[in-house]
């Protein structure tokens, strides 16, 4: 699904060029679930940002579902984008203005999907993540972990190929962190790829295999013994 040849992104300003990712290699199959891992500023969310095509690399490949796509424009990036790809934010990232069942549809209504279909949709995947009790209810009237498993329905709603999750237990507790864990095993085992950022090694646990970073490159790749091809 993914594969990255010789990934290379570099901030500059006046004063300083920063390497943020530096000659990255790494292949991630369908069905898969990859933990990143790394000390802050190692280029973990640099990489997801490429990955979920946030932005592009400053030099090297990205070929995702057999399309090398880094020198694309945005909105062929946004294209590819709306259709494969879900995100799962620490921040959580719904808009306060909108209740839990609007900021679920949202993704589908940028693919023009139907009203009907949408509510169908909408109500299958709140239903799914037990959250349909509070579709009414505005984000800030939620608990962090309602307001993750909201964010999580959003992700998932329109059936992506990819979930790419930035430190999604981040802002948690550990019992609703427990239990978004939970729910990106359960998608795993469903058929979606997760590719997740974590700084907790409790959470890569959840994992098939652990990428690690370390300044910009890839150090080593730890596979859990019986999914190792």
């Amino acid at each position: 699904m993914i594969r990255t040849v010789n990934l290379k992104k570099l901030y500059t300003t006046e004063e300083v060029e920063t390497t943020a990712l530096d000659d990255v290699n790494i292949d991630i199959n369908e069905k898969e679930f990859v933990a990143i891992m790394g000390p802050s500023g190692c280029g973990k969310s640099t990489l997801l940002n490429l990955l979920g095509m946030l932005d592009n690399p400053t030099s090297g490949e990205y070929h995702f579902l057999n399309d090398e796509v880094s020198k694309y424009s945005e909105r062929q990036r946004a294209n590819i984008r709306k259709k494969n790809i879900g995100f799962v934010f620490q921040s959580f990232n719904l808009i306060d203005e909108l209740t839990v069942f609007e900021n679920v549809e949202l993704p589908l209504l940028y693919l023009g999907v139907a009203a009907n279909e949408r509510k169908k949709m909408v109500e299958e995947v709140l239903e799914r993540m037990q959250i349909m009790h509070r579709r009414d209810h505005f984000p800030q009237q939620l608990s962090g972990g309602q307001q993750q498993r909201v964010a999580v329905s959003r992700a998932v709603v329109a059936k992506p190929a990819l979930i790419l999750a930035d430190e999604p237990t981040g802002n948690l507790d550990s019992a609703n962190g427990e239990e978004v864990m939970n729910i990106l095993t359960q998608l795993n085992e469903g058929g979606t790829t997760i590719v997740m950022v974590t700084h907790s090694p409790h959470d890569s646990e959840f994992a098939h295999r652990v990428i690690h970073l370390f300044d910009g490159r890839v150090v080593t790749e730890n596979y859990k013994e019986k999914f190792h091809v």
